[in-house]
């Protein structure tokens, strides 16, 4: 049987087979739908694969009709398998109807459930689903649920249609000044105690806690409440999934760059609970590094060293992980023994642990032998072992190569 010859108006661009659904961009050129969708918010181009022509993300992709009937007349012809027509795209006034919808209590989850499934289904349907405000909706229904106690199905399913949605920074910050209880409804599903739903809801509401906080303003980050931290410690604490600590810790070291909050996390215990994060968890490098970066911050205050030196397991900690776990880990363990050693927190039981642990030891090694460290890391630990050298030099659990390396720092 001779190949048939397709016309080269049916082949998408991109995909370079035959259209199933072809949409015009602004640009004049034809492609098939899900092959242009892909290329705009997957990829995240933006321009025209053809004509290289600037194209956003929300132009319109008018669906070419009178193609998509030669295609399938041609398809029917030749005996090529027809292609079904597409549905009609998701419009504006059909989710405004599934919002209106919402307001019975009765078809509320069936409703959200319904708004889950479009957004899944592609990029067009997010976006046309963002423009019809269903992330407003879902957070007032979420509010509603907070101010009546109502812990169900239809909270995890809202925030799980949520942590569909990429929220744009505006629209975040929008939606904080409309609904400024927003992080106290996710501080309550953080903290319900609702076995039925838990692991599920505390990882959603974690993300979109995380989602909101990294686009959230300064104004909105410098008044965040102490119930909040308590929460985050307590999920820290009780155990979630990897993911969700993850996420968690995120949280915390968005919110350590105002000095308040890393007061605040503090009083709620968290020095303790990272420094155990580390001594019990799976020991994965991402993870380390978020757990060292927000101890270093916490170091930075007085009540912070305090808790951190009465861990009898945080200087052992911290000896362990240099050299072990990347530059960044080693660059926060350095600066955080500078924080404890350069104030009062440096008791005289502390500078001799660091003797016996080996901790002065992998100091020297990193001021003496370690090319891979820069200058101001080098100056750092040299200051260390310049501050307590009375004591490190006579310690019995102190080499002599190593003292006489450290004589000469």
């Amino acid at each position: 049987m001779a190949e048939i010859e397709v016309p080269q108006y049916f082949i998408c661009p991109i995909s370079l087979q035959i259209m199933k659904d072809p949409v015009t961009t602004m640009t004049g050129i034809t492609y098939d739908r899900e092959s242009i969708e892909q290329w705009l918010f997957i990829n995240e181009n933006t321009t025209c694969p053809i004509t290289r022509q600037h194209l956003p993300k929300d132009s319109d992709l008018t669906p070419n009709h009178t193609l998509l009937r030669l295609i399938q007349a041609w398809c029917t012809q030749n005996g090529v398998h027809r292609f079904p027509t597409p549905k009609s795209s998701l419009n504006k006034f059909q989710v405004l109807k599934i919002l209106k919808d919402l307001k019975d209590p009765n078809l509320q989850l069936m409703k959200i459930m319904e708004l889950k499934f479009l957004a899944s289904q592609n990029e067009r349907n997010k976006k046309c689903l963002l423009q019809a405000g269903v992330s407003n909706a879902m957070i007032l229904f979420l509010l509603t649920c907070f101010r009546k106690g109502q812990f169900d199905k239809g909270v995890e399913e809202a925030l799980s249609l949520l942590e569909l949605f990429d929220v744009p920074e505006e629209k975040i910050k929008v939606l904080l000044e409309e609904n400024d209880q927003i992080l106290d409804n996710l501080t309550w599903v953080l903290g319900c105690e609702v076995e039925k739903y838990s692991v599920a809801v505390k990882s959603h509401a974690v993300m979109l806690l995380n989602t909101i906080v990294q686009k959230a303003s300064s104004k909105v980050m410098e008044r965040l409440k102490p119930q909040m931290f308590e929460t985050i410690v307590k999920i820290l604490r009780c155990g979630t999934t990897q993911q969700g600590m993850k996420t968690a810790l995120h949280v915390m070291v968005k919110a350590c760059h105002w000095g308040r909050n890393r007061v605040l996390m503090v009083e709620s215990g968290a020095v303790f609970e990272l420094i155990e994060i580390e001594l019990l968890g799976t020991r994965e490098k991402s993870t380390t590094e978020l757990t060292m970066e927000i101890l270093f911050h916490l170091c930075s205050c007085a009540d912070g060293r305090a808790q951190f030196v009465n861990h009898k397991g945080a200087i052992a900690l911290l000896t362990e992980r240099i050299f072990t776990v990347s530059k960044a880990v080693d660059g926060r363990i350095v600066l955080i023994l500078s924080l404890v050693l350069s104030t009062f927190s440096a008791t005289r039981a502390v500078v001799e642990e660091m003797a016996e642990l080996g901790t002065v030891s992998k100091l020297c090694r990193l001021v003496h032998h370690s090319d891979d460290h820069g200058t101001y890391l080098k100056d750092k630990a040299r200051e260390i072992l310049g501050s307590h050298a009375n004591v490190w030099k006579y310690s019995p659990c102190i080499s002599d190569h190593v003292i006489r390396t450290f004589t000469r720092s």
